[in-house]
């Protein structure tokens, strides 16, 4: 039986929204609503919160959750998982942002699905197409690039792959109009940044020595690409919104509040299935 653990890094400090996790939503501290949310996901056997302060660490004891301290010093969200998972008796980790608290428990599965189905991949994610095209100049939005099999080719802040004719060229069949982005050839797909983990790569990862291209496009995933080591890459729909600034975090309430109890399941450190069935506590 393959144990899955989903790991939550959890913060205090931030540059943009200081005690990011705690901030209320609806009621609730963001971090409870991310916990909420990936506990629905069905294939989790445990969900737990990793975080360095302690004041996150009585705010997911009082609802309920699972929490483990780690060390301050990690320079990274999946350090403290990697530390974190060390605890476990896991075969996959799921890295689970902690300010996605409209992240869709469905996409988990989806990542999850990949790994179990393919026991070569050490590690896979999730995608979902582009539906702006200003996203496409947006640093802040990562764009992937798959091959045929849906292993990423390459991850950038950058618009990629270069539009030789950036209108779109005409396809075999087709004449497109002239300001379609649609009809490029290849179109990235957005990046979300949620990863799945073989717990020994996980751990192999961690050690890994920063790339050239991860310091130069400060997205540590390229440090897997550059050491040889393939991402699965699954496409979902559409997520919901993160939450990096105050403006975001304005959304964000303005949506919970108005959602009649969508986001409200039960907390629970034990993940539910979308079909009703409890999550396996893992041992």
């Amino acid at each position: 039986m393959t144990v899955i653990a989903a790991i939550i890094p959890a913060r205090f400090a931030a540059t943009r929204l200081p005690g990011k996790p705690l901030l209320e939503i609806a009621g609730k501290p963001m971090i409870q609503h991310v916990c909420e949310r990936v506990a629905r996901a069905a294939r989790l056997d445990r969900v737990l919160v990793a975080t360095d302060d302690s004041r996150i660490v009585a705010a997911v004891q009082a609802f309920g959750g699972e929490v483990v301290l780690t060390s301050p010093h990690h320079q990274s969200g999946t350090d403290r998982v990697a530390e974190a998972a060390r605890t476990l008796q896991a075969d996959l980790v799921v890295n689970v942002q902690g300010d996605e608290p409209l992240l869709d428990p469905a996409a988990i599965d989806l990542a999850t699905a990949s790994l179990l189905a393919d026991p070569t991949l050490p590690m896979g994610t999730i995608a979902h197409p582009i539906e702006h095209p200003a996203d496409l100049l947006d640093p802040n939005v990562v764009k992937v690039v798959r091959d045929r099999r849906g292993c990423a080719l390459y991850f950038s802040r950058w618009p990629i792959p270069y539009q030789r004719d950036p209108f779109g060229a005409p396809l075999p069949g087709a004449v497109p109009a002239p300001e379609s982005w649609a009809a490029w050839p290849a179109r990235p797909l957005r990046h979300v940044g949620l990863y799945v983990y073989r717990a020994d790569f996980l751990q192999t990862f961690a050690r890994l020595v920063p790339t050239p291209l991860e310091l130069s496009e400060r997205l540590e995933q390229l440090r897997a690409l550059e050491h040889g080591h393939p991402i699965r890459v699954v496409e979902t729909g559409p997520m919901g919104p993160g939450v990096d600034t105050p403006a975001d975090l304005a959304r964000i309430r303005e949506l919970l509040t108005s959602m009649d109890g969508e986001s409200r399941c039960p907390a629970s450190p034990v993940g539910h299935g979308r079909d009703g069935r409890p999550g396996r506590q893992a041992p």
